[in-house]
């Protein structure tokens, strides 16, 4: 579906996105995120046709975003990470305005907002003025008219920002209802455990590039090994890291006063002698576990400390 090879893009001295090479294939959720500053904005707008790369290529279904840019805006429906309404219009009239600048018949933009408003749970809004919705409503709003000209691919800029915690609920279950119906959707956050409870897919930038890509387990047994430990113990902490380096299946990922988490490639029984070793060292174990890996530790494990 999305196709991004090798791009590049500078403000003077200062490398925005470099050397950023990318596919998002049809029907995924992909969630891209990055600390601030890291360059995701800029790769949306180049994406988007909003602003041209210093060089590389960007293929959307089949189609030269570069070399086509009028043509590829009938295949992206974006919602950046401001509203973009206009205030003074009726919920209808702004669907009508937005259906009538693709070029849409009456009838069709009227049956399609229809369904779209009925799609982000707006049909009861369809004669209100849009300043009336609360905010968390104009977001979905947004949603539903990025929507009207049925794009392949649809892109949203923080599109949680600011939003309550019920609004949130909403537009998460609208973006996984649009998967479900295999729509092709890319969103930028900084709302990790939501993304983690959406998206089959994730890219991950830093500095400019892009640091982890890929199906959300595959960027996970990567960084973190197909298997991690938590060992929780009050005394003998030297000794039990002592006992872990020494092991030839496993690699100590962090170390706390009371935790120490593993990665490892060991059976269960080799779980069972090393823990029992540290025992027999005098360690005092008091628990141990096996440890999912979670995005908010995979984020801060391939960006480090996130200082731009």
């Amino acid at each position: 579906m999305l196709y991004i090879n090798q791009l590049f893009k500078n403000y003077g001295k200062f490398q925005a996105v470099g050397n950023l090479t990318l596919h998002i294939p049809r029907g995924d959720l992909f969630g891209f995120v990055g600390p601030n500053g890291a360059g995701k904005t800029t790769t949306i707008r180049m994406i988007c046709g909003l602003m041209l790369p210093d060089r590389g290529s960007i293929t959307i279904n089949g189609v030269d975003a570069l070399a086509r840019r009028k043509e590829i805006k009938k295949q992206i429906g974006y919602v950046p990470d401001f509203f973009g309404v206009y205030d003074n219009l009726k919920v209808r009239e702004y669907m009508d305005f937005y259906g009538s600048m693709y070029r849409m018949s009456a009838r069709d933009i009227r049956q399609v907002s229809d369904d779209l408003l009925e799609l982000v749970n707006l049909s009861d809004k369809k004669e209100a003025f849009v300043d009336t919705l609360s905010r968390g409503m104009k977001q979905r709003l947004c949603v539903a008219r990025a929507l009207i000209h049925n794009p392949a691919l649809l892109i949203l800029d923080e599109p949680n920002s600011g939003l309550d915690p019920r609004a949130r609920v909403e537009m998460k279950e609208l973006l996984l209802n649009l998967k479900s119906m295999g729509k092709t959707i890319v969103i930028s956050s900084h709302i990790l455990s939501e993304l983690s409870e959406m998206c089959n897919s994730i890219g991950i930038m830093n500095r400019g590039s892009l640091v982890a890509a890929g199906r959300i387990e595959d960027v996970m047994e990567g960084v973190f090994g197909s298997n991690q430990l938590v060992i929780t113990l009050d005394e003998g902490r030297e000794t039990a890291l002592r006992i872990a380096s020494e092991h030839v299946k496993v690699k100590v990922d962090s170390a706390g006063e009371h935790e120490i988490r593993l990665s490892h490639n060991m059976t269960k029984p080799e779980i069972a002698g090393l823990v029992g070793e540290m025992i027999a060292g005098g360690v005092v174990v008091t628990g141990f576990h096996k440890q999912e890996g979670d995005l908010e530790t995979l984020f801060m494990r391939v960006t480090g400390d996130g200082n731009q």
